[in-house]
């Protein structure tokens, strides 16, 4: 089976350990910044404010600020779409996948659906607002995973603005990455519209107590 490629350098080889850092917590899309193991800057996504035009589409971008792939959610639609657009999505370009949410409110399931490319598509578990998902192939094989990432030095585990996203080989890290954009604004539609969390679950973006 063939894989979507968005970085041609991607190690198809060893697993892919990132450091994702949302570099706000007030907003739901508002940009991010992705780390190597080494610390080297790998993918960012930049915002332009909590405007809610400017959330139905987003730009992934490596190091040197060159576009990898645009989401964009797709209006209308019955539940909640995003289409992905290799490298700088114009007028007339054709999505090469959509991400689809089953519910609109609570856990629900993700499908990807890759285009011209049947049989390839995949299914995202768990809870991104706890930082824990896993991304299955449609064999049922785990490609990448999302998870709350702990300080490798104190053994603390770090704020839900810091988490890992591991990527399987030969599964394609941008690729990994445009689902975070997706499962971050899906998250913040929830927030937006529950107003307040459950008990049991933490406002997504708490203010924090103090800052450094």
């Amino acid at each position: 089976m063939s894989h979507v490629v968005l970085k041609e350098d991607t190690d198809t080889e060893t697993e892919t350990q990132l450091t994702v850092l949302k570099t706000s917590l007030f907003f739901a899309g508002d940009g991010f910044t992705v780390y190597d193991c080494k610390g080297q800057l790998v993918f960012r996504v930049d915002s332009y404010g909590p405007d809610a035009r400017d959330r139905d589409e987003l730009v992934l971008m490596d190091a040197n600020g060159r576009c990898l792939l645009t989401v964009r959610r797709k209006r209308p639609s019955l539940h909640q779409r995003w289409e992905g657009f290799k490298g700088e999505r114009r007028e007339g370009d054709k999505p090469i996948f959509s991400v689809k949410r089953s519910s609109i409110i609570g856990r629900s399931s993700v499908t990807v659906e890759v285009y011209d490319n049947p049989g390839e598509d995949y299914h995202i578990e768990g809870c991104f607002s706890h930082r824990s998902c896993t991304v299955f192939n449609a064999s049922k094989e785990p490609v990448a995973e999302i998870r709350r990432k702990v300080d490798p030095t104190t053994s603390v585990m770090l704020g839900k603005e810091v988490f890992s996203l591991c990527v399987k080989p030969p599964f394609d890290s941008a690729f990994a990455m445009a689902f975070v954009l997706v499962l971050d604004q899906i998250n913040g539609d929830d927030h937006d519209l529950l107003n307040t969390a459950p008990a049991d679950q933490p406002a997504v973006h708490p203010l924090p107590q103090h800052q450094h």
